[in-house]
């Protein structure tokens, strides 16, 4: 992590909203982030779903989030690994908490790509402090990289995809609170698209507002990729449509519910109250 010029990095992010960190994360870090994923894979939580290939593409495609014992296996990459010590930099602030994690593994097969969306859509939180770290254990070449509309942070927030096969913009919520997304992969060169190949090391660091979609993976192929959620002092509680809030997975909980790890949050919390649960940790500065 040393060497970065951390004031353009920090430009890049409040600009573009989504940057690539070259050799962000050591290799103890990587180390860490890789019993986190090895963590979440040996403990699923309530929130995983899978998928499997087709008989012509056999594979298989795993994701889980926000499992309740979370620090349970992330604590010491939260703590001790320099994940958020990155974002402190690019904020310019000392102050970090953890949100939750999120984990991807594709193995094989012909996966369909991730539908463009926001994750803002699905939370309730805003600010400026916000960041996704997406980290590969594999290289990923930029055909095979997230896509990230550059810029959208800072326009329409949209209804969420509710990931639906035949519609990848049908809304999660369809209330009219939130436009429809735009179809942006029948309509690519109306949008400024922009991605990076990674290295293991590497990070993609976006705000959650950011428009974002994902390519497929091809047969023979393997992808292992870790997600972490970070927030700092400026984030505030924010209401989304859908009752209690939105769910989290396909059938997991609201958050908000009493099954969800952050089960009290609406209950606690009105809209522009500091964003701030006993869930979520406080990472830095190190007591």
């Amino acid at each position: 992590m040393s060497g970065q010029d951390w004031a353009s990095r920090a430009k890049g992010i409040k600009n573009d909203g989504a940057i690539c960190v070259r050799h962000a994360l050591d290799a103890d870090s990587m180390r860490l982030a890789r019993e986190a994923f090895d963590w979440s894979l040996s403990h699923p939580g309530p929130n995983n779903s899978q998928f499997e290939g087709t008989p012509k593409a056999p594979g298989r495609f795993y994701q889980d989030l926000l499992n309740p014992e979370v620090l349970t296996g992330y604590r010491r990459v939260i703590e001790d690994s320099s994940a958020a010590d990155v974002v402190a930099k690019l904020w310019g602030a000392p102050d970090v908490w953890f949100m939750y994690e999120q984990v991807f593994l594709k193995e094989g097969g012909e996966s369909r790509r991730t539908p463009w969306h926001q994750d803002s859509s699905y939370l309730p939180i805003e600010g400026e402090q916000i960041a996704v770290m997406w980290i590969s254990f594999e290289p990923v070449t930029r055909a095979d990289s997230l896509e990230f509309v550059r810029g959208s942070h800072r326009g329409v927030l949209y209804d969420g995809s509710r990931f639906d096969p035949s519609d990848d913009t049908a809304p999660l919520y369809g209330d009219g609170s939130m436009p429809r997304l735009p179809d942006i992969e029948g309509n690519r060169d109306r949008f400024d698209v922009v991605s990076w190949a990674v290295e293991p090391g590497d990070v993609l660091i976006f705000h959650p507002r950011m428009l974002h979609g994902g390519a497929p993976t091809h047969p023979g192929t393997s992808r292992r990729t870790l997600s972490l959620r970070f927030f700092g002092e400026d984030a505030v509680f924010a209401q989304r449509p859908g009752g209690k809030g939105p769910k989290v997975g396909e059938n997991g909980p609201r958050v908000g519910e009493t099954n969800s790890p952050i089960g009290d949050l609406y209950a606690t919390l009105s809209p522009g109250d500091p964003f701030r649960h006993r869930a979520f940790p406080k990472v830095r500065p190190r007591n």
